[in-house]
């Protein structure tokens, strides 16, 4: 008799690791799509002369943060042996990822359920997020960034700038141990996008003819606005897989419910913005400006997922309104400081990011206001300083602005030798 419940126990724990090993990876593919969501979105928010260069980033990006991240980002974000420090172990960079080896059975049975999932499929769900967190950096360079410029930027964010900040929460670094709270990353991911973003703006420059010399802004309207809600849409639906997935388990009743919950809030922190965005839309521009609601849809989603587990309903729907609210007055802010960000995304990723961290006090017992501040601070004074000094460098050695002439033509021409919409068409 011993010996069959000594059996089915294991039946057991084996089971619960291939079901919570097969959530992960398909919470995975979730946050890989939002890949497609980013591109939808930004192709749509550009002028269409610039449309196959947006979509020749993005689908560049997302590759160099795979071999990135594969090459040495994972192993300075999880280094294992250094908890609660500043750096993890660059001596074990590559180690464990070039090969197929896993938990074998006797490992999970052994671990007593300790052991929840697949190695790899950890290494998956954390290698789409950190190109999630790049693709925040595509849209708001758009239209004068050189393509070769960006995609330096990118290795150097995605394999080292990205993976410390990440180790000082996720990894065991300092801020974990300071009570740092950061469920699904407003700010180890959203955040980081933003201020890496913003750093490259500030160097970049506007484009032509966005500002007037007497301070006006002029409206640079995107090209196509059916793919950029599709884009938005996408993104809606991915980040059910980056909150929901970031509950790693969802093999018993208490954490299926959790999973359930995170699910819930997501959608309706979504929904809360979008909603907020518009009716603050109509009032201070007298239209419903559908760019401001998808952008509030997507603030919405930044804002809850720092905290998506504890809220009530309710209370998600809140949080995602003021996101929502947020981030049509930092639009419009960062015109009048001449900040061009064509597509919103230091608007929604960074100001909203950081609202949600600070929410978090508002419905977590166990947040501290003085954790939530230190981790703010911590994470854009690196990813904003590293950054601006990495883009300097890049600037200094082969430039990062299109000429003016190019600018003028559209980059697609001068950085991809195609147009995505050509007037016309021949055949031989």
């Amino acid at each position: 008799m011993e010996d069959q419940i000594t059996q089915v126990s294991a039946q057991v724990t084996e089971l619960a690791y291939a079901l919570d090993t097969f959530y992960f990876l398909v919470m995975g593919a979730l946050v890989m799509w939002m890949a497609a969501g980013f591109t939808m979105l930004e192709a749509g928010l550009v002028r269409a002369k610039n449309t196959a260069e947006i979509l020749t980033k993005n689908v560049g990006l997302y590759s160099i943060a795979c071999l990135m991240y594969m090459l040495c980002g994972y192993s300075i974000m999880y280094p294992g042996a250094y908890e609660g420090g500043v750096f993890g172990s660059l001596a074990t960079l590559g180690s464990g990822l070039l090969t197929s080896a896993d938990n074998s059975a006797a490992d999970v049975i052994a671990s007593g359920g300790d052991t929840y999932y697949s190695n790899l499929s950890d290494f998956f769900f954390q290698v789409v997020f950190v190109a999630t967190a790049m693709s925040i950096v595509s849209g708001a360079v758009a239209e004068r960034m050189k393509l070769w410029s960006f995609f330096l930027f990118a290795a150097i964010l995605t394999g080292f700038i990205y993976p410390v900040q990440g180790f000082w929460k996720w990894g065991g670094g300092f801020l974990d141990a300071a009570g740092f709270l950061d469920f699904a990353g407003s700010g180890v991911v959203h955040m980081t996008g933003a201020a890496a973003a913003l750093a490259g703006v500030l160097l970049l420059g506007a484009r032509k003819g966005k500002y007037g010399p007497n301070g006006q802004v002029n409206a640079i309207p995107g090209c196509n606005l059916p793919l950029a809600t599709l884009g938005t849409l996408i993104l809606w639906l991915g980040w059910f897989g980056f909150n929901g997935g970031s509950e790693l388990v969802v093999s018993n009743v208490g954490e299926a419910n959790a999973v359930a919950l995170i699910f819930v809030n997501t959608n309706m922190a979504a929904a809360g913005g979008l909603v907020a965005a518009l009716l603050l839309s109509r009032v201070w521009f007298g239209k419903a400006d559908l760019t401001m609601a998808l952008n509030g849809a997507l603030a919405g989603l930044v804002a809850i997922t720092a905290e998506p587990l504890t809220p009530e309903p309710i209370a998600a729907t809140l949080i995602g309104a003021v996101g929502g609210l947020l981030v049509v007055g930092s639009i419009v802010t960062l015109d009048k400081l001449k900040i061009d960000d064509p597509v919103g995304a230091i608007s929604v990723h960074g100001v909203v990011g950081i609202w949600g961290l600070l929410a978090v006090c508002f419905t977590n017992p166990d947040a501290s206001l003085l954790a939530q501040l230190m981790g703010i601070g911590s994470i854009f004074v690196w990813v904003f300083g590293a950054s601006l000094l990495v883009w300097f460098l890049i600037k200094l050695a082969i430039g990062i602005r299109v000429s003016e002439e190019e600018e003028y033509e559209g980059v697609d021409l001068s950085e991809c030798g195609l147009e995505a919409y050509p007037e016309f068409s021949s055949a031989d």
